[in-house]
């Protein structure tokens, strides 16, 4: 590939479905991913989300590595202050030793969801401000010099699974550049600040053990089909879903009822989302990619292929391959 390209993805539970086909469509994925030559796939942690399936993103990284071989797989990412700094490294220790040079760890602080989830989580409102501090803890168990006197993670002591920091504002890229640790842009869901926050990172990164030089990746939505009409088909299935997901508090919706969302001012909210999405034909997403790239100063995309269904993701994925060979 021109460009190094992987692949985020969200585990969508479809209309009908269950979490057990978003488990065989996420298998499937990996394996098209890993057959066309992308870098890695990512898997990000979401909770109480009817149309995700993602939430314990460690077991099902497990899961796709058992049925890959060569491909990267990673957290993208585990919201780190959702959980103890020990109990991640033993997790993502636990993966690199059944897939030895395979695993990444994005890390996240978004505080997920809504009070009542964070109640659930048992997380403090507040535990966001230790994210710093939780990355190091993290790293320094990972490498082997624990910060915590006799607390080692086993497995995960040793293992240096690297590290990455997933952020959608300037305070991740300034934490990314402060430690030396690759960066990755949510540019596919909060777009505004990719220019400002990749400029910040590069101009004050200061090389780690881990990273010598700054290292960007930077979200971006695709749709790629066989013509442009079924690509812009796609784009309003995708629509209906965001807005109904954001914004249908859990009620079921046709697609009329969907339609009347977005015209309700949803649609502002997902196209704003969706300020970076290359949908079209393969000539018209890899034209729209190789822009982006440039105007993102990524040194890596990751697509998150948004297509309503599990073959029209396939299809998106391996046309976007075709495209930036």
């Amino acid at each position: 590939m021109r460009m190094p390209l992987s692949v985020l993805d969200l585990a969508p539970i479809a209309r009908g479905e269950s979490a057990s086909s978003s488990f065989a469509a996420s298998v499937a994925l990996a394996q098209r991913a890993e057959e066309l030559g992308y870098r890695r796939v990512w898997y990000a942690e979401h909770h109480n989300m009817p149309t995700i399936a993602s939430s314990a993103t460690s077991v099902l990284i497990a899961h796709v590595g058992a049925h890959t071989s060569t491909i990267r797989l990673g957290a993208g990412g585990v919201m780190l202050p959702n959980h103890s700094p020990l109990v991640i490294a033993e997790q993502f220790g636990t993966l690199d030793a059944m897939y030895p040079g395979r695993i990444d760890l994005g890390l996240g602080r978004a505080p997920g969801s809504d009070q009542n989830t964070m109640y659930a989580l048992r997380r403090d409102a507040g535990s966001a401000d230790a994210f710093p501090q939780d990355v190091l803890e993290l790293q320094a168990y990972l490498s082997g010099q624990s910060r915590v006197p006799g607390v080692d993670a086993v497995p995960g002591k040793g293992s240096n699974v690297p590290l990455y920091v997933l952020g959608s504002s300037l305070f991740g890229a300034q934490l990314a550049a402060a430690l030396g640790l690759p960066y990755a842009f949510a540019s596919h869901f909060a777009p505004q600040a990719l220019e400002a926050a990749v400029s910040l990172y590069r101009r004050e990164f200061t090389p780690s053990a881990q990273l010598a030089a700054p290292y960007v990746i930077a979200g971006v939505n695709v749709i790629a089909a066989d013509t442009t009409s079924a690509a812009n088909d796609s784009l309003e299935a995708v629509r209906r879903t965001m807005a109904v997901g954001l914004f249908g508090r859990g009620r079921s919706f046709t697609d009329d009822q969907a339609d009347e969302l977005l015209r309700q001012g949803a649609g502002r909210h997902v196209d704003q989302m969706f300020t970076y999405a290359a949908v079209g034909t393969p000539l018209e997403v890899g034209d729209y990619l190789e822009r982006f790239r440039k105007q993102a100063d990524a040194d890596e995309l990751i697509t998150v292929h948004q297509a309503p269904t599990t073959e029209a993701r396939l299809r998106s994925l391996t046309l976007t391959a075709e495209a930036m060979g």
